[in-house]
């Protein structure tokens, strides 16, 4: 393949490696300024009769639109084309510049926890709009995420393709058979019998994430005979809670996996979260004056089960008293066990719960207090499971239901925690806490009508939570309420001043006002109580940029560099500030910047393209605003900005046809369709002038004839 061209378009000049499902090459694109390069796929079916060949040719296309829709994405790289040449397939892939993870994911070198929780946080971002687009990756691993240069993750490689290499026909009939595809080591079992699921991506992560920490290639990886899992923590130095998330994304039981990205990604970001707004009613410790009664009660207990005993009273007088004392020993491990709750001592409180439910297996409160403490915890499944203990011994626990919703809340099982909120509210109604829950449930299912009802039960009960009024804020921003949203926060910053969430979010609903000066105050209160806020910092720049105060717009766009130093929207509405102050140079810096964050954007080589107009750098411009077209073909502005650019290299012929490419994509473009006009009155004024001039020189020439 090494030289070919492919299509007339794709040079080959490297071979990246291959397999039994195809190969991969780095080649030129030359129908492109500069000959870019792109990733080329080679895929190989596995038979070439015709029935596979349609087989093939039909998941071809469907996966390379799947492709084409994921590449969307910041860091997924764009399909560019597709094709099929002499019964073979291609995909032409964005060429990323930087290298994979087995450079950093190396054998005999674990890295930190902190470096693995923000790779893990990372992939799992681009994986969660990989799941949300009805897509397994299938082939996760440290091979298949690369490094960009500039520091960010991209995923590659997406196994579904590799189905239509895959396929077996027989007898003219379509078998259903699906290989495993996807690399040893990474596949959990649901995957290997031709069935992955979108955990099957968490799985593959989760050993990446164990042999990133423990420095352990995928061959040494132990597994317990038993069950399957993985032992793995006794080789890494992780803290409970990571390594509980860790575990729970390798279970072999794909059921016992995190469902998708957006579950996973939300238990690490809950890591380093406050815990959420749930509220329990913790059972008060009973006050004990006199603690020698309590003494001589367990005494008389014992000295008449002995009495009993030596005088031979029946088995079932003496299995009362072991129950009777059992019962007394639960409940002192309860109160024991409270009492660390109250301390935030979850781990303490967790073991005593545990063990008071052993001595008394159907202690409903017991149940009820393990399951708040694994809450508090974060172990969301298992609190369910406990919470559902609870109610199974006493079906009207109102404290369960409640807690319950709270636990399926964060799991994001939204219907079912509304299901639990209303049996808690059937049970006791006057229960603000549980009125904001399930508002905030319904919110989470977009419906926002019955969620405003909610929190207006919780603020009837307790008017002055802050919580549930600015989640009512919320939903009626949601609903485009914006002048209703606007009065709630200002109640919310009435309850606190300092409360820069609604500063922020009363800056938004103002600019959907349109009433800008307001929501620059509201921006700018916003920073001040928390001047990392780098989203609001954002928001001011580009409302000064509105109210063309330009400068002043860089100086906020600055912040939000200082916090977020790759932020693209930061770089690119700095940019545009610094072309209205004609600061092109600067602008065009800012651009460059926005560009290796995020080099798919058609605006920002239009935008770029604009700032090297005005410096006069006319080759260069055409060079931006060709990319600009590359990434949306049927943008007339960039159309007619080159046709200007090429006007002024004096290239005429290729000024019109982009004028004309201009008109034909927005028939009403008055700026290109006057500057067509006008060129091709200058080119035909010239062409007169041309034949006058050669008319008169013909003229000349026959006087002179005659004359001479």
């Amino acid at each position: 393949m090494l030289g070919n061209t492919l299509v007339g378009r794709y040079q080959i000049i490297s071979n990246l490696g291959g397999g039994g499902f195809g190969e991969t090459f780095i080649a030129y694109d030359t129908h492109l300024p500069g000959s870019p390069k792109c990733v080329v796929k080679k895929l190989k079916p596995q038979a070439t009769d015709p029935a596979t060949l349609q087989t093939a040719r039909r998941l071809f296309d469907t996966e390379a639109k799947v492709l084409y829709k994921l590449g969307r994405h910041e860091h997924i790289p764009q399909l560019l084309a597709y094709f099929e040449e002499n019964q073979e397939f291609y995909l032409v892939q964005e060429y990323i510049n930087g290298h994979d993870l087995s450079e950093e994911i190396k054998p005999g070198e674990p890295i930190s926890q902190e470096q693995v929780i923000s790779l893990l946080q990372e992939i799992l971002e681009i994986l969660e709009f990989v799941h949300q687009q009805k897509v397994i990756h299938r082939d996760i691993n440290p091979r298949n995420i690369l490094r960009h240069e500039n520091g960010k993750l991209v995923l590659i490689d997406f196994g579904a393709v590799k189905q239509i290499t895959t396929q077996i026909v027989s007898s003219g009939n379509q078998t259903k058979f699906t290989v495993a595809i996807g690399t040893p080591g990474y596949i959990p079992s649901e995957q290997a019998q031709g069935e992955p699921r979108f955990s099957s991506d968490i799985y593959a992560l989760g050993i990446t994430s164990i042999s990133a920490l423990t420095g352990l290639s995928i061959e040494e990886l132990e597994k317990d005979d038993d069950t399957n899992e993985i032992i793995w923590q006794k080789y890494a130095q992780v803290n409970p809670e990571f390594a509980e998330i860790i575990d729970k994304m390798v279970r072999y039981d794909f059921r016992q996996r995190y469902s998708s990205a957006t579950q996973a990604l939300q238990a690490l970001k809950n890591l380093n979260q406050p815990s959420g707004t749930m509220v329990l009613n913790i059972a008060p410790l009973p006050a004990n004056p006199n603690p020698r009664k309590k003494i001589k009660v367990k005494k008389l207990v014992i000295k008449a089960f002995i009495a009993m005993l030596l005088t031979g009273i029946g088995a079932t007088v003496s299995i009362f008293i072991i129950n009777s004392i059992n019962s007394a020993n639960a409940g002192d491990l309860y109160k024991k066990a409270n009492t660390f709750y109250e301390l935030q001592r979850y781990q303490d409180a967790l073991t005593s719960y545990k063990k008071a439910i052993e001595i008394q297996p159907e202690y409903a409160k017991a149940w009820n207090g393990q399951a708040k403490t694994l809450y508090e915890l974060k172990s969301y499944q298992e609190a369910l499971s406990a919470y559902d203990k609870a109610i199974q011994i006493q079906p009207n626990y109102q404290e369960s239901w409640s807690g319950r919703g709270f636990a399926l809340n964060k799991l994001q099982r939204y219907q079912e925690a509304i299901n639990s909120f209303d049996k808690a509210l059937k049970l006791q109604s006057e229960a603000p806490e549980v009125w904001n829950a399930k508002g905030e449930a319904l919110s989470n299912l977009k419906r926002y009508d019955e969620a405003i009802k909610s929190y207006d039960k919780s603020i009837e009960l307790q008017p002055e939570s802050e919580p549930a009024w600015n989640n009512k804020a919320w939903a009626l921003y949601n609903l485009k309420r914006y002048q209703d949203a606007l009065s709630t926060y200002e109640k919310v910053i009435q309850l606190k001043p300092d409360n820069e969430r609604a500063w922020y979010n009363s800056g938004n609903a103002l600019v959907n006002l349109n009433r800008n000066n307001d929501a620059f105050k509201a921006y700018s209160n916003a920073v001040q109580y928390k001047p990392n806020f780098y989203q609001a910092w954002l928001s001011r720049g580009n409302i000064l940029i509105n109210l063309r105060r330009y400068p002043e717009a860089i100086e906020s766009f600055k912040e939000v560099l200082k916090y977020q130093s790759n932020n693209f929207d930061a770089l690119y509405s700095q940019g545009w500030a610094l072309h209205q102050i004609q600061r092109y140079e600067e602008a065009v810096a800012a651009y460059d910047k926005a560009i290796a964050v995020r080099q798919n954007d058609f605006k920002i080589w239009y935008n770029r393209g604009n700032s090297l107009y005005k410096l006069q750098k006319y080759q260069e411009a055409i060079l931006s605003y060709n990319r600009a077209i590359r990434y949306k073909k049927d943008h007339a502005e960039s159309w007619y900005s080159k046709g200007n650019a090429l006007v002024n290299l004096e290239k005429y012929p290729e000024a019109l046809i982009a004028y004309d490419t201009a008109i034909k994509y927005n028939p009403d473009y008055r700026e290109a369709i006057e500057a067509n006009n006008k060129l091709r009155e200058i080119l035909e004024n010239k062409e007169k002038e041309k034949n006058q001039e050669k008319q008169k020189e013909e003229s000349s020439g026959f006087w002179n004839f005659w004359r001479g």
